[in-house]
């Protein structure tokens, strides 16, 4: 944590919550600072963020850890924002860093550090339970499997060389995955909210079909994990 007692956490914002869900569910920004700030143990957290649209990166040394949020782009979709994203990643690896990526920051870190991402057969939507694989000192408080919201058409098919794996559920099979000591990634996501994850569905009704998109409606009454998941999130920034 670069000599300091607070935990210096970057949000690398790839997309924004559309604006009129932001007055009910704010922006992924805000539901990050929520779900980290929820999950801290009296640590002193602090939080900047940077608009990937924007590609303005400050030096990499400035946060402890970045977090690559979700986004409604692919990552292998020719926009004009992800090469700098990619790039600062890479930069911010090359200073010993913490790197999260989340949903699309999973991607991310797969396709253009050594692996794939690619189309998925379908629409992964609402709460998709995933079991751990292997065991690690940050998996702290232990689970065998965690259920974790979800919204994505793309998934990793294939990791870099020396990702580890450490979860995997039957829609996607790369669900987290490790990668040395400064990796750490999430298909799905722990800061969504029920009520967020409800409006999307509702939203996108037609695009996902009505099977996939009842389903998904009838999911928001499982149990998830996002508290867990968020606690190991700050145990790897940490270690």
């Amino acid at each position: 944590m670069g000599g300091s007692s607070t935990l210096r956490i970057g949000i690398l914002q790839a997309d924004s919550v559309n604006e009129e869900f932001r007055p009910l569910h704010g922006d992924y920004p805000d539901m990050f600072e929520s779900l980290f700030n929820a999950a801290a143990n009296g640590e002193s957290l602090e939080f900047s963020t940077y608009v990937a649209a924007d590609a303005r990166y400050p030096d990499p040394r400035a946060c402890d850890a970045y977090v690559i949020t979700g986004s409604r782009e692919s990552v292998y979709d020719d926009l004009p924002w992800i090469p700098p994203l990619v790039d600062f990643v890479g930069r911010a690896l090359a200073a010993e860093r913490k790197i999260i990526g989340i949903c699309f920051g999973h991607q991310l870190i797969a396709h253009f550090f050594g692996g794939r991402t690619e189309a998925a057969s379908g629409w992964a939507v609402g709460v998709h339970n995933s079991q751990v694989i292997g065991d690690a000192p940050w998996l702290s408080p232990k689970l065998a499997e965690f259920g974790l919201l979800s919204s994505h058409k793309d998934q990793v098919t294939a990791l870099p060389e020396g990702a580890i794996p450490i979860a995997t559920n039957d829609f996607c099979t790369h669900a987290g995955f490790v990668w040395g000591d400064h990796v750490l990634t999430f298909q799905g996501h722990p800061e969504f909210q029920r009520p967020y994850s409800a409006d999307l569905m509702q939203m996108r009704q037609d695009l996902l079909g009505t099977e996939t998109f009842e389903q998904g409606m009838a999911s928001l009454e499982n149990d998830t994990h996002e508290n867990q998941v968020a606690r190991w999130i700050l145990n790897f920034c940490k270690s």
